[in-house]
């Protein structure tokens, strides 16, 4: 890994990390919207059901190779081809299992259409083997400016044709068209803007060190992985596909809203983090401004959606997918730890610790098993309580090891996210009252929005609240740094 990432070079690839997220956020919510009020919960639910399967294929193909190739110090082009090349040939084999075995996955779900979106939608592993290796290389040069076009042009044309196939009666495969359509026009514009090529050069021992490293986390992601499609599976065969659509679509608001956010951050602190692995001090000063900023930005948020969740669906989705808002309610609370819980796993995986992560992933996955299981007597939101429940009880697990890492306890970090809580519980708390006046919705979300923002921002102000002060530093320096590298 590079040794001379500044904070210059981390500032300026935050700033293309939030432009290429958030555009493509965007864009997909739009979309989203459009298909929701289009499509039925059904259709999401088996949708969610096929995500299951390709995003456990997709995490047996790239074996951890990716986080591998950015965490280790020094990477050669052997190291580069030889995992694209093993990671196609894994893609392959995955492949022929999910297609052999969509029929019964089917009728085990009991939707037929299951059969032929999943061997389609299963299309996406080859392709996601290409776009990590493309990643990777980015990550480590902190080239994250090269992920903007290609990201914004994919989900505009991936959108436009889910759009148009949903308007033309092509139902649950206008969401299929769209996905595979998205993966395969990022991987392509990627293709052209990144140089890497592969080589015909292949080492098993080059694969050997950084599979050292990779099983570990990708057994870790594998049982959290498990841990999540369990919730899904469970939903789907007790309950039903149209519940599970619900549950997801609960879920996916706020996942937008702190992925773009906390995801970008988190995606240039990794290997900002790893290329300062020897510096322990250094690195506790990142992840606790990370963990600081990230929450002092994300628990209103959080906050502000699940106080708006109700009168939100209706007006975007209609009222049919009403019975989601209390799933985006919960799940706001699940997604505002997730900031924390993240930056804690960032510094164990960039030490170079993989051991440390799997072990504190199979204590969580027994722990979450334990409690989705005794919720279930308690029906489905029984199960998504349960899952916020597990989500507080994993963000103390994961942060109690970095007191001996970095010197930075459980205490200190609760201390350090207070002031942020505090102001959005108190402020949440007067805003929602605004509900009880019976207002339309779509005044209720605005006066909501805006005086919620105000005393937020104002509260911020009077109280002197660090995050903020320190927010608005790095704002203007970013600004200042784009604009210099800019020109030069």
């Amino acid at each position: 890994m590079n040794g001379d990432i500044t904070r210059t070079t981390i500032i300026h690839s935050l700033f293309w990390k939030l432009l290429e997220r958030g555009g493509t956020q965007a864009i997909q919510l739009l979309v989203m919207i459009i298909l929701t009020r289009l499509l039925t919960p059904g259709d999401y639910g088996v949708i969610a059901i096929v995500a299951v399967f390709i995003s456990i294929a997709t995490l047996l193909a790239d074996s951890g190779f990716c986080e591998s190739l950015i965490q280790k110090k020094k990477v050669e082009d052997i190291d580069f081809s030889s995992v694209f090349f093993l990671n196609l040939l894994v893609a392959c084999l995955l492949y022929i299992i999910l297609f052999f075995t969509a029929p019964y996955a089917a009728l085990y779900f009991e939707a037929p259409q299951l059969k032929a979106i999943l061997r389609i939608l299963s299309l996406t592993v080859f392709i996601s083997v290409c776009n990590s290796i493309q990643y990777a290389v980015i990550a480590r040069s902190m080239q994250f400016k090269k992920l903007v076009k290609s990201s914004l042009a994919a989900a505009v044309f991936a959108g436009l044709a889910g759009v148009v196939l949903a308007c033309t009666g092509f139902g649950i495969w206008a969401l299929v068209v769209q996905q595979l359509t998205n993966q395969l026009l990022v991987t392509v514009l990627l293709w052209f803007s990144v140089k890497w090529r592969p080589q015909l050069l292949f080492s098993t021992k080059h694969i050997s060190i950084l599979y050292s490293f990779g099983w570990k986390l990708v057994a870790s992601t594998l049982i959290y992985n498990l841990y999540t499609s369990l919730q899904s599976f469970v939903i789907g065969k007790l309950f039903s596909p149209v519940m599970l659509g619900y549950y997801s679509r609960g879920a996916q608001l706020p996942n937008i809203l702190v992925s773009n956010i906390n995801g970008s951050i988190q995606s240039v602190m990794f290997p900002a983090l790893a290329s300062r692995q020897d510096d322990k001090e250094r690195m506790k000063e990142m992840i606790r401004r990370a963990i600081v900023t990230s929450s002092f930005i994300l628990f209103p948020l959080m906050m502000g959606l699940a106080v708006i969740a109700e009168p939100l669906i209706r007006l975007l989705f209609t009222e049919k997918w009403l019975p989601a808002a209390v799933f985006l309610q919960i799940f706001c609370g699940y997604y505002a730890l997730w900031t924390v819980d993240s930056a804690n796993l960032h510094v164990i995986k960039a030490v170079g610790r993989s051991d440390l992560f799997l072990k504190l992933e199979i204590v969580k996955f027994i722990m979450g098993t334990i409690i989705l299981v005794s919720s279930l007597p308690f029906g489905v939101y029984g199960v998504a309580v349960g899952v916020l429940i597990n989500r507080i009880l994993t963000t103390i697990v994961d942060a109690w090891p970095m007191k001996a890492l970095l010197d930075y306890s459980l205490v200190a970090q609760i201390r350090d996210v207070l002031p942020s809580l505090f102001l959005a519980l108190s402020v949440g708390t007067i805003v929602y009252s605004i509900h009880l006046a019976g207002l339309p919705d779509m005044l209720t979300i605005f006066l909501q929005i805006i005086i919620g923002a105000a005393l937020y921002i104002g509260l911020a102000i009077v109280l002197k609240v660090e995050s903020f002060t320190y927010l608005l530093l790095t704002m203007k320096h970013m600004i200042k740094s784009e604009g210099r590298l800019t020109i030069e």
